[in-house]
């Protein structure tokens, strides 16, 4: 893994995004550059640049290098390991921050799996549960739980996505179907993918010495109806992980876990008072640095790999693969 000198070194060419007007109109999100390729011969594909964008409390908060390859190529592993469960919509990795993925219907509906109750933000169970709920998500939860207990058994708390800046609706999964969000047939199916995905999730992170905490998925329908895994997984944006060696002891001293995972950012501005109304303060540059270390050691306990990250500027490089990439994309 890089040194915290080298990383420290690359800060200021963090990706910020990329502009490809050989590829179209370019759809920003939050963390990724999104291209739709229409192609006669191969049928049309989205080009998905992801960056190194930050994003908490659904707010951009900075730029945290290496991020974006961390996402791409984690995501890429863990397809890998998780694609007898569902189909998935990678086709191919062009560049380290760039996915090749089919094109699909996003359903309107994130699934958050959970294993523990925590979290700090309005959706998280924990901070619902410290202010008095004891049915959430529509789930009875019983008295006497304390913050970063383990539950009984991994439980699906979907949400909406966020929009325009808003945040994550909380519903149930009885009103995912009730409001025609996702059709029942395929509500069950999703739900029966994200709990055997979350399992396998769990297998493997403690196989690399962590706790999957909880996660999210995301799903959509591909022409044909079928139902697809999208987007990524078990990263440490998507994800979040806990250090196992040290999460009892942790939690005897009446500490945090050792998170892996961009959670401790978000600790770190709640600690400040910022919970997500607003504007957050910018990310400081030695939160960024700690924030690329931890994205590459997880990357590499999970994998069991080294992480070898390519260079800085990456827009150069991102373009040339592109472009080589198109010259035979089926």
């Amino acid at each position: 893994m890089l040194t915290e000198t080298q990383v420290k070194a690359v800060l200021p060419l963090a990706l910020d995004g990329v502009d490809l007007p050989f590829l179209g109109e370019r759809m920003r999100g939050k963390v990724r550059d999104i291209y739709r390729l229409r192609d006669e011969r191969c049928g049309d594909r989205l080009i998905l640049i992801t960056t190194d964008r930050l994003s908490a409390f659904d707010r951009i908060l900075g730029l945290v290098p290496y991020k974006g390859q961390v996402l791409t190529q984690l995501s890429a592993w863990w397809f890998a390991q998780t694609q007898d469960i569902i189909a998935n919509h990678l086709i191919a990795l062009p560049d380290p921050n760039v996915t090749v993925a089919h094109v699909c219907e996003p359903l309107p509906v994130e699934v958050v799996v959970r294993g523990y109750i925590t979290g700090v933000t309005s959706t998280a169970l924990w901070y619902q549960y410290s202010l008095g709920a004891r049915t959430i998500y529509g789930i009875d939860f019983p008295d006497g739980l304390h913050k970063n207990d383990p539950l009984p058994e991994p439980i699906i708390t979907p949400t909406t996505k966020a929009r325009d800046g808003g945040h994550d609706e909380r519903i149930t999964s009885a009103e995912v179907v009730e409001k025609g969000l996702v059709a029942a047939d395929v509500w069950e199916q999703i739900s029966t993918a994200a709990l055997a995905l979350f399992r396998r999730g769990q297998e493997l992170a403690q196989r690399g010495g962590l706790i999957l905490v909880d996660t999210k998925y995301e799903f959509g329908l591909a022409a044909d109806g079928s139902v697809m895994l999208i987007d990524e997984i078990h990263t440490p944006d998507s994800s979040r992980f806990w250090i196992a060696d040290t999460y009892e002891e942790r939690i005897a001293a009446g500490q945090e876990p050792d998170n892996f995972d961009k959670e401790f950012i978000r600790l770190f501005y709640a600690a400040r008072g910022y919970r997500g109304e607003g504007e957050p303060f910018p990310l400081p540059p030695e939160l960024a640095l700690q924030a690329a270390l931890r994205y590459m050691r997880t990357y590499e306990w999970l994998t069991g790999t080294s992480f070898e990250p390519a260079a800085y500027p990456a827009a150069p490089r991102i373009e040339a693969n592109l472009r080589r990439w198109l010259e035979n994309p089926c």
